[in-house]
C-alpha cells in the first residue's frame, strides 16, 4: 500500500511553560512510545518519521491529570445538577432550536431521536458550542496516553484513532482544540466515536467530511446518529424518580451500565415509580444519587437511559441530560402554541 504522508506543522511555536513541554527525548524514549509508534506504521501504513514528528509537537499539560482526578462527576447531585439545570441554559436551546429547527426535524425524522435531546446534549457539552475546550487534542490525549497509567490503555487507542482522523482530514495534528481529554467539536466526540459516528449532513462540499467544530448541520446529525446506533427507542420513556423501601436499600445495585433488573422483581422488591406507567418496560435500572444533606436520590432507568450513558458513563450525567431535554421539550411546546 502507498504510503500517505500527513502534513505536519514542524517548528510551530511552543509554549513553553515551565515544566508543561514534553522534553522529546525522554518521551520518544519510553517504551511505551516506541511501542505506540510501531503500531502505527505497521497497522496504519504510517511514515515512522511522521509519527516520531506528531509526537515531539505533543506538549505535556499538567493541569490535565489534575483534571482527571477530579471530574465533574465527582460533585454531589446538588451542586452537579445546579451547574447544568439553569435559566440561561435553557433559554439559550430554546434560541439554538429554533435556529436550527429545520435541521432538528431532519434529524429527528431520520434517526428517531428526539429533537430536545440532541439540542440537549449540546447545551451539557459544550454550552451550544460556545465552550469546546482550549486544549489541543494531541496533547490533551498524549498527555493521558504517556502520563496517567490508569487510563493509557483507551488513551493511547484515542490517540492512534485522532492521528487517523487528521490523515483522513488532511489537517495537522496540531489542528484540533478541545477538551482536557481529548473531546473535540461541539458535540464533544472522542477521536473514535468521531470517526465511527460523525455524519456529513450539509450541503454542498466544503469540507469533505463532518465538521463537528463550525457546521450545526453535521453536529445535529452526528448526535442522532450516535444515540441511534447505540440502541435509541424512539417513542420510550428514559427514566422516573422513585422510591425505595425497606432492606432493599442495601442489596440493590445501583448505577449500573446496563438495565440489569426486571422491572417486575423491582416492584416486588419494593422500587416503585413516582409516576403510574401505562406502559413499564421489561428491565429497568435503579439509579442512585448522593445529595449534600447525606440524603439519598432514586431514579428508575430504562434502556433508554443507558444510552445516554454511552455517551457519557456518569448517571448524573444522563439524568441531567434527560431532565434539561425535558425542559426543553415543555418550554419549545409553549413557545410554538
Amino acid at each position: 500500500m502507498r504510503k500517505i504522508i500527513i502534513s505536519f506543522c514542524i517548528g510551530a511555536v511552543s509554549l513553553l511553560m515551565s515544566g508543561q513541554v514534553f522534553a522529546d527525548a525522554a518521551l520518544l524514549k519510553k517504551k511505551s512510545a516506541q511501542v505506540f509508534i510501531q503500531k502505527m506504521v505497521d497497522k496504519h501504513d504510517f511514515k515512522r518519521e511522521e509519527v516520531v514528528a506528531a509526537l515531539k509537537e505533543a506538549q505535556f499539560q499538567k493541569k490535565i491529570i489534575q483534571s482527571m482526578n477530579t471530574p465533574y462527576e465527582k460533585k454531589n447531585w446538588d451542586i452537579y445538577s445546579g451547574i447544568f439545570l439553569t435559566d440561561d441554559r435553557l433559554a439559550r436551546g430554546i434560541e439554538f432550536w429554533k435556529e436550527n429547527q429545520e435541521d432538528l426535524a431532519k434529524a429527528e425524522k431520520k434517526y428517531g431521536v428526539p429533537a430536545s435531546m440532541i439540542v440537549s446534549i449540546l447545551g451539557v457539552e459544550t454550552r451550544y458550542g460556545e465552550k469546546q475546550g482550549n486544549y489541543r487534542v494531541l496533547d490533551a490525549l498524549a498527555t493521558i496516553a504517556f502520563y496517567y497509567p490508569k487510563r493509557a490503555a483507551y488513551f493511547t487507542s484515542e490517540l492512534e484513532q485522532y492521528l487517523l482522523l487528521c490523515r483522513e482530514h488532511h489537517v495537522p495534528v496540531t489542528t484540533y482544540v478541545g477538551s482536557y481529554a481529548g473531546a473535540i467539536g461541539q458535540p464533544q466526540f472522542m477521536p473514535s466515536s468521531y470517526r465511527a459516528y460523525a455524519v456529513d449532513f450539509k450541503e454542498g462540499n466544503k469540507p469533505n467530511y463532518p465538521d463537528l467544530v463550525h457546521e450545526n448541520k453535521d453536529v445535529i446529525a452526528s448526535i442522532a446518529n450516535y444515540f441511534s446506533r447505540h440502541g435509541w427507542q424512539e417513542g420510550m420513556s428514559v427514566a422516573y424518580p422513585a422510591t425505595v423501601k425497606g432492606k432493599v436499600r442495601k442489596s440493590l445495585q445501583t448505577n449500573s451500565r446496563t438495565a440489569n433488573y426486571k422491572y417486575q422483581y423491582l416492584l416486588d422488591a419494593g422500587v416503585k415509580s413516582k409516576t403510574s406507567l401505562k406502559h413499564p418496560p421489561k428491565k429497568a435500572g435503579v439509579i442512585e444519587l448522593e445529595k449534600a444533606n447525606e440524603s439519598h436520590e432514586y431514579w428508575l432507568a430504562y434502556p433508554n437511559f443507558y444510552v445516554i450513558m454511552r455517551y457519557n458513563t456518569s448517571p448524573q450525567y444522563a439524568l441531567v441530560v434527560y431532565l434539561l431535554s425535558k425542559q426543553l421539550e415543555k418550554e419549545w411546546a409553549e413557545a410554538k402554541a
